[in-house]
C-alpha cells in the first residue's frame, strides 16, 4: 500500500499485518504504536537520531506515563510538552509525517 494521504487513510492501514516496507521510518514507528506495539515503536524511534525521532520518543514516553523522560525528548525535538490528548497528538504527528515526507 502507498503512503497514506492523511490520518484517516493511515487508520485504514491498521488492519494490515505489517506496515508497508517503503514508508518513512517515522510513519512505521507510529503505525506500530497505533497497533498497540509500544515496544516496536520505541525501538524504531530510539534509533532515529533526528528531531522527528525525538518527537515520537517524547510522545511514547508521555503515553507510558513517564513525563520526566517525555519532557527530555520533547525538548530535544524543540517541541513544547503537549496539552492535547494522546490521541490528538498521535493524529498531529501522523499528519506532519504524511505531509512532510
Amino acid at each position: 500500500m502507498a503512503k497514506p494521504e492523511d490520518y484517516d487513510d493511515f487508520l485504514t492501514t491498521l488492519t494490515q499485518a505489517q506496515p508497508t516496507p517503503d514508508w518513512p521510518e517515522a510513519l512505521t514507528a507510529l503505525w506500530y504504536d497505533a497497533r498497540g506495539d509500544w515496544g516496536a515503536s520505541h525501538d524504531i524511534a530510539q534509533e532515529m537520531h533526528t528531531d522527528m525521532g525525538s518527537w515520537i520518543h517524547g510522545y511514547l514516553h508521555r503515553k507510558e506515563g513517564d513525563e520526566w523522560n517525555a519532557g527530555y525528548w520533547y525538548r530535544r525535538a524543540g517541541k513544547p510538552f503537549p496539552k492535547v490528548s494522546l490521541e490528538e497528538e498521535l493524529k498531529g504527528i501522523v499528519e506532519f509525517v504524511v505531509q512532510n515526507s
